[in-house]
């Protein structure tokens, strides 16, 4: 998918056309303009706009999605849902265990290679999550329950504790899931597939 290129007479009107052809509101378009010539006195006047909506991330994503199982001949169920910008892709393919690899990591490369694609396609960071048949959603109850006998461990012994190198997604469900926990902070430390939390015993908190 290209981002389209629509034509106006001006952009007020030219918003109002797209949003109506794509049904949405103004308000949720995203524009960027190419060309733009004044008319005389208001007349002739032109203007070309890339424009897109949250809708268009999604056929994208989907679309890309449905094409790299073509390409692998893998058949596989693809459902985008739209987080208040944030996307997660639920997967179901008929092979889930090759597509999450050992400890998930080829479902990491996955999301890596789609958030980037999206993100060139729409100039823009698209934030993207990928989960196979509930692995992910399952994964975080584990690294969770880790993590909190951890704290308990650091809440005892005052001793502050790094746990193993994990993905983004998962340092941030331990850091949600710990925050209201009474003498506990948590920080990241450590650079690229390196970068690892720390549980932090705060006495203040």
């Amino acid at each position: 998918m290209t981002i389209q290129v629509y034509t106006g007479k001006n952009l007020e009107e030219l918003l109002k056309s797209v949003a109506a052809e794509k049904g949405v509101s103004v308000e949720d378009l995203t524009y960027t303009i190419k060309e733009e010539k004044a008319g005389f006195l208001g007349i002739g006047g032109k203007i070309e706009a890339e424009i897109y909506c949250s809708k268009d991330i999604e056929s994208f994503l989907k679309n890309y999605l449905k094409t790299f199982f073509t390409n692998i001949e893998m058949s596989a169920d693809v459902v985008v849902e739209n987080d208040e910008g944030f996307y997660r892709i639920n997967v179901d393919a008929e092979n889930n265990a090759v597509l999450i690899g050992k400890n998930g990591r080829a479902l990491q490369s996955l999301n890596t290679i789609v958030k980037a694609a999206a993100s060139s396609e729409f100039k823009k960071r698209i934030g993207v999550l990928i989960d196979i048949n509930g692995y992910k959603q399952e994964k975080y109850k584990k690294v969770c329950s880790l993590a909190m006998r951890v704290a308990k461990d650091v809440r005892r012994t005052k001793t502050d504790a790094i746990l193993d190198p994990m993905p983004a997604d998962e340092r941030k469900a331990i850091h949600n899931h710990l925050a209201g926990m009474e003498n506990i902070s948590t920080v990241s430390e450590g650079e690229g597939n390196n970068r690892r939390l720390k549980i932090i015993y705060t006495p203040e908190k």
